[in-house]
């Protein structure tokens, strides 16, 4: 069973991962914008992208993590370094993908940048599972665990999209927002596995004894 800061530390570190995705979104929607000169088509990109990669994101990672459930601490700190990974050159990757393929058509130039927002979608999806699958060992109860994680993450996404409009842009431009958003990302990864394996070792040694 989780103590109270334990589940503390385990919401914040969730939460931030949903302020750094919904920053993501809007900053990403900011540079299609730039490269297709319509907000329409931006939003739509980003909008389908994040959907299908969150839906598909959540069954995968669910699949994954059911035939790996003692992996779950490193899937979920994987997936995390992963979309920062990606948030970290996301602003040049896209604007190069805009030049390369500049020459072709909007319709071909369109479904680059979906596939490439896709790929970080589908781990920030993944997490979700991964992370009940974890807690569901120390915290029985998975209809509170779901509901809490995906409520503290719901939030941070709020949050980190009202931020990145309304402040983080004017302070630290697209790419500054972008890398801020993948800071938030390495800080979860690495805090997590911290967290977990801290304890991990510490049940052991209870067992052991």
């Amino acid at each position: 069973m989780l103590n109270k800061k334990q589940l503390l530390l385990l919401s914040t570190l969730f939460f931030i991962s949903g302020m750094s995705g919904l920053t993501y979104q809007v900053a990403w929607q900011r540079v299609l914008y730039a490269a297709f000169g319509s907000d329409v088509d931006s939003v739509a990109i980003i909008v389908s992208a994040f959907m299908l990669g969150l839906g598909l994101g959540a069954l995968g990672g669910g699949k994954i993590v059911d035939k790996y459930p003692n992996k779950a601490l490193q899937l979920f700190c994987f997936s995390e370094f992963g979309i920062g990974l990606f948030g970290l050159i996301s602003y040049q990757l896209i604007l190069f993908v805009g030049d390369i393929f500049i020459v072709y058509n909007l319709m071909v130039v369109a479904i680059i940048n979906f596939l490439l927002v896709l790929i970080p979608a589908l781990l920030m999806g993944a997490t979700l599972p991964i992370l009940i699958t974890y807690i569901a060992q120390f915290w029985k109860n998975i209809g509170q665990t779901t509901g809490h994680l995906y409520a503290i993450n719901t939030l941070g996404a709020t949050l980190g999209a009202g931020l990145t409009g309304f402040i983080l842009f004017n302070h630290f431009g697209l790419h500054g927002v972008t890398i801020l958003a993948a800071l938030g990302n390495f800080i979860v990864a690495t805090f997590a596995f911290l967290f977990f394996n801290k304890i991990k070792v510490k049940n052991s040694i209870e067992e052991a004894e």
